[in-house]
């Protein structure tokens, strides 16, 4: 099936027909920066940019970079705070007249690597991760999502802040990071998140999983760790699944 699929994010809303069955684009992606301040009207009115841009009419599947319950945006880490509790699927299907499933970036992230990525197959608990503004999470359980963990802001007690001020992408251009300095900052995180969840497999997205080369290799622990095989692509990948009927 081609369905739409749109990953809001903190610098970019992308967006690109998606063929369901075989988890690939099927259009060159589309991408329009994140206006700021990125007002719930701001952003809405880019989603719909981006649908006449399609010519689209069908069921839209968005990745929100924020809890999402029932189509209710919960938090809003990195963008406007006007989204906090804000019924988003309810008004962008207004805007657009598409039917809209919204869900958090991670999750939907995680749906496509585990259905078409390096989570296919695996049993256990699998847990994806992107490295990216900030840090988003997702967690399988024999192939069951658990929704909405928000793991980039689990509190690093000896660092005294959240993960995703340690150890974002963000945070490595910012602060000028070598790899090596970077790697062992995951390290960190990443053990933590080991200690606590037990992993079999942890995969790494975002675009950032391009030069997984550089960074992985400073990771030390128990669990299998991969990148991503859809990588940047994994958000509107999956963002269009969500739409499916039936799809975890």
């Amino acid at each position: 099936m081609e369905i739409l699929g749109i990953d809001i994010g903190g610098s970019g809303v992308k967006g690109a027909l998606v063929d369901t069955e075989k988890g690939e684009l099927i259009t060159d992606r589309l991408r329009i920066p994140t206006p700021q301040p990125a007002s719930p009207k701001a952003v809405i009115g880019v989603v719909k940019e981006i649908v006449d841009h399609f010519d689209y009419q069908g069921p839209l599947g968005i990745g929100f970079p924020g809890v999402v319950m029932d189509g209710v945006t919960k938090t809003a880490a990195n963008v406007d705070n006007g989204w906090i509790n804000y019924p988003a699927a309810r008004n962008i299907a207004l805007t657009t007249n598409c039917e809209v499933v919204i869900r958090n970036d991670a999750d939907v992230a995680g749906i496509a690597e585990m259905y078409h990525g390096a989570g296919s197959g695996i049993p256990g608990v699998v847990m994806i991760f992107t490295l990216g503004t900030g840090i988003g999470s997702v967690m399988f359980v024999n192939g069951h999502i658990v929704p909405n963990l928000e793991l980039g802001h689990l509190y690093l007690r000896n660092m005294k802040k959240d993960a995703e001020y340690f150890c974002a992408d963000r945070v490595r251009t910012e602060n000028d990071l070598t790899w090596k300095e970077w790697g062992k900052r995951l390290n960190i995180y990443f053990q933590y998140i080991e200690f606590l969840f037990s992993p079999n497999r942890i995969i790494i997205g975002g675009g950032i999983s391009k030069k997984h080369k550089k960074y992985l290799k400073y990771l030390d622990l128990q669990a299998e760790v991969v990148p991503a095989k859809l990588r940047n692509e994994a958000g509107i990948v999956g963002a269009a699944m969500a739409a499916l009927p039936g799809v975890d």
